[in-house]
C-alpha cells in the first residue's frame, strides 16, 4: 500500500481535484461495473489512437503512418464494425520499423514514447475484452463522453502550441484515470481489484512521458497552460454529469 501512496502522491498533486465521492458510490455498485467496463475498454483504445495519431501527425513519414494504421485496424474492426476475433488481438502486433521524419528534433522521443504506450494501452484493452467475456457482457454502440471533447475543445490551433496543448490534456486524462483506479479498486471483487491495481504503474508513466513531451517541445515554460487545463479538467470532473463512465463527472442521479 505504501508503494501505490508514493506512486500516486504526483498525480494528486497534478490533479486540481480529487474524484466525487458521489461517482466512488456509484462506480463501485456491481449494477454499474458492466458499463463502467466497457468504457474502459473503449477508452484504452481510445488512448491507443490518440498516441498513434500523434505520431502520424508529427512524426513520421507516410509509409509508416499507414503502418500504425494498419496496427489498430483489427481493434478498430472488433469495436466499431464487429468484425474479427477477440482472441486474435492477443498477438497482433506491430509488424513494420517506424521511420522517423529526420528534421524533426523530438520526433525520435516522441515516437519511442508513443508506441511504448499504444502497445500497454493495447494489452489493457485486450485484458478488458478477457474480462467481459467471462463474465458474459456484451456491448453495442458506445458515446463518447464529454470529457475528452471538452477538453480537447480548448486546445488552440496555432503550433507548436497545438501539440503542447494536446499533450497536456493528454496527461491530464491518464493522470485520472490512474486516479480512478486507485479510487475504487479496494471496492471491487478480487479479479477487478488486481487488474485495477495492475494498471497504476504504466498509467502514472503515461501522464509523466505525456508532460515530458510537451515541455521538451515547448523550450520553456509551460506552467500557466498545465494549470489552464488542470481548472477545465477539474470542473469536469466536479461538475454535474446526466452521463456515466469512466472519465464522467459528478452524478446527478
Amino acid at each position: 500500500m505504501q508503494a501505490e501512496e508514493k506512486l500516486l502522491a504526483p498525480i494528486k498533486a497534478f490533479l486540481h481535484t480529487e474524484t466525487p465521492q458521489a461517482w466512488i458510490n456509484k462506480a463501485k455498485l456491481v449494477e454499474h461495473q458492466s458499463v463502467l467496463l466497457i468504457d474502459h475498454m473503449i477508452c484504452e483504445l481510445k488512448a491507443a489512437q490518440t498516441g498513434m495519431l500523434l505520431i502520424r501527425r508529427y512524426a513520421v513519414d507516410k509509409q509508416s503512418g499507414d503502418a500504425l494504421m494498419s496496427w489498430l485496424t483489427p481493434y478498430n474492426d472488433y469495436v466499431y464494425r464487429k468484425q474479427g476475433d477477440w482472441r486474435a488481438l492477443a498477438n497482433n502486433n506491430l509488424s513494420k520499423k517506424i521511420i522517423v521524419k529526420g528534421n524533426i528534433p523530438y520526433a525520435q522521443d516522441l515516437v519511442d514514447k508513443m508506441v511504448l504506450l499504444i502497445k500497454e494501452e493495447l494489452h489493457h484493452f485486450y485484458q478488458v475484452i478477457e474480462i467481459m467475456h467471462a463474465r458474459d457482457i456484451r456491448f453495442g454502440f458506445v458515446g463518447s463522453s464529454r470529457y475528452a471533447k471538452e477538453l480537447l475543445n480548448h486546445v488552440t490551433t496555432h503550433e507548436p502550441d497545438t501539440l503542447i496543448d494536446k499533450l497536456i490534456c493528454s496527461a491530464y486524462i491518464e493522470a485520472r484515470s490512474c486516479e480512478r483506479f486507485a479510487k475504487i479498486a479496494a471496492h471491487l471483487d478480487p479479479v477487478l481489484n488486481k487488474f485495477y491495481l495492475s494498471l497504476l504503474r504504466s498509467e502514472a508513466r503515461h501522464y509523466q512521458d505525456y508532460l515530458t513531451l510537451a515541455e521538451q517541445i515547448a523550450g520553456k515554460d509551460i506552467s500557466q497552460r498545465i494549470a489552464y487545463f488542470g481548472k477545465i479538467e477539474g470542473e469536469l470532473i466536479t461538475s454535474p454529469d446526466e452521463d456515466f463512465k469512466f472519465h464522467s463527472g459528478c452524478p446527478i442521479n
